[in-house]
């Protein structure tokens, strides 16, 4: 068969909520037990109702999501709507008062098989919820590739977007695949 085909997100993992808690001022770190993961939402068409396990750390401080619909695909038998998924997740952390957060590092692990001259492309959007500043990063696959794959999205400091001051405004990701 001549599919041609990116498929993608059989797992984002560990890290994909590594959640950076610092004062607004300098200084300590919140207690752990004050910095809690309440919840973590899915929607989009690479992550339909019931496809997204959840799995949260002891500690509530990392989670890993495996994604059990999300593939991008081209070629025979698919339909156009098949080339590009994407997941929107939402994230509530709560945390004292004085602190920000921000994810300063995901970790997304796959499977591409791209035929000769098929490029596939990975992108993670960071932002929170009603506030305009944002953080973006791209990987992109180019075939011939049939491979598990790690792709690593490390955010600076100064390139990542943090929480407003005293408010507990969700952490969203979009991730958006395409063929």
């Amino acid at each position: 068969m001549l599919a041609k085909s990116f498929a993608l997100a059989a797992l984002a993992s560990a890290a994909f909520a590594s959640p950076l808690v610092v004062p607004v001022s300098g200084g300590d770190t919140p207690p752990a037990d004050q910095v809690t993961i309440s919840g973590i939402t899915t929607s989009g068409t690479g992550c339909p109702q019931g496809s997204v396990g959840q799995f949260l750390s002891a500690d509530r401080e990392t989670f890993t999501l495996i994604f059990d619909s999300y593939q991008a695909q081209i070629g025979p038998g698919t339909v156009p709507t098949d080339a590009r998924k994407f997941c929107q997740i939402n994230l509530n952390l709560h945390y004292p008062q004085g602190f920000q957060y921000s994810i300063m590092k995901t970790i997304f692990r796959g499977y591409a098989s791209l035929q000769k001259g098929v490029s596939g492309t990975q992108q993670a959007t960071y932002y929170f919820s009603g506030e305009s500043a944002q953080c973006s990063t791209k990987s992109t696959f180019t075939g011939p590739v049939t491979k598990d794959y790690t792709v690593e999205d490390d955010l600076t400091v100064a390139s990542t977007v943090w929480s407003p001051c005293g408010a507990d405004l969700p952490h969203q990701y979009q991730v958006p695949d395409h063929a």
